[in-house]
């Protein structure tokens, strides 16, 4: 039988990957018929951080996370494993040792800082590396998975599809119409261009109103994000929102405040009042959703458990069936 998946983001794409590499046979339905800006997962991070999340995030999301990087590489992933940096400016240490008391890393001094990222030398006195954590280019996995699940035989179809049958719902907000618990958190992110600018794997700048995260995509290439409101808007970034990003960026590095900004995006991230996802039957239809602001992290974790419960009858942990 022919297993349909509704959605064509990060949360799609890995249910069919999994679901493929387990010998079903897959189609996945999308209201376009390639990933980009209309897809949450198309303005990510690509942080694959489950320690640092676990500094707020709920143990499960620490927990499922670690499977995320051995996950994306078998499936084709470029990613890259250097862990991530974490530093704050010298008035903000007691920052720093809050975030190193719930999270597991090696302390560093600044030569320590230095010799991890030269490029910071000088700027900071301590730091602590969180060995092993990844990272990887959302937008470049998400489209080599989709050209190497479409050699594998997934058919994609474009065009609207209804959340009922037995399908697998993975349509993120839009869901919102089958999951009346389902609510939108909005970020605002930054991609500039700062050729002078040298960093090899994340880093997280705390700050405890501002806190950045920088992630490097080659080529002089960075992703910045922080922001996260209670809101389902999409509309444009506010003018304080990237104040703020640009100015925690300076206070990283002074040369980010030559970088060229080449986009400014928003997105809606799905979520249950918790933070946490679910995996939730109604009648034949299975919905994957509330990944949060962990979609590229928890996404393996959510395939895997939903595969697990068709393939061999294994009822996933996060499982929530018959809702109402």
């Amino acid at each position: 039988m022919r297993q349909r998946v509704i959605g064509g983001g990060v949360m799609g794409l890995a249910m069919a990957a999994e679901l493929s590499s387990r010998g079903r046979v897959v189609t996945v339905v999308d209201r376009m018929a390639q990933a980009g800006p209309h897809h949450c997962s198309w303005w990510a991070g690509g942080m694959l951080a489950p320690e640092c999340e676990g500094e707020r995030a709920e143990e499960p999301v620490v927990r499922l996370g670690r499977e995320a990087a051995e996950w994306w590489a078998r499936h084709g992933a470029q990613v890259t494993r250097r862990g991530t940096l974490v530093v704050t400016l010298g008035r903000d240490r007691a920052e720093l040792g809050r975030f190193a008391r719930r999270v597991p890393g090696v302390a560093l001094d600044a030569d320590g800082v230095a010799a991890l990222e030269p490029g910071l030398a000088g700027r900071f006195s301590q730091g602590l590396h969180v060995e092993a954590e990844a990272h990887l280019d959302p937008r470049a996995t998400l489209d080599a998975l989709r050209g190497r699940l479409a050699a594998q035989g997934v058919v994609f179809e474009t065009g609207e599809a209804r959340a009922e049958g037995a399908v697998i719902d993975c349509r993120g907000l839009a869901a919102r119409d089958a999951l009346r618990d389902l609510r939108g958190v909005r970020g605002e992110m930054l991609v500039l261009r700062a050729p002078e600018v040298v960093l090899t794997r994340p880093v997280r700048l705390l700050h405890p109103r501002h806190p950045l995260y920088v992630v490097p995509r080659g080529a002089g290439l960075y992703m910045l994000g922080a922001t996260q409101i209670e809101s389902e808007g999409r509309g444009p970034a506010s003018a304080r929102a990237v104040l703020e990003l640009l100015s925690a960026a300076y206070a990283l590095h002074p040369a980010f405040g030559e970088a060229e900004v080449l986009e400014i995006g928003t997105d809606a991230r799905p979520a249950f009042p918790d933070n946490l996802p679910r995996i939730r039957r109604r009648g034949e239809t299975i919905h994957v959703n509330g990944l949060f602001r962990h979609g590229f992290l928890l996404a393996p974790a959510m395939a895997r458990m939903v595969a697990d419960w068709l393939c061999d009858g294994i009822r996933p942990e996060v499982c929530d069936e018959d809702h109402g």
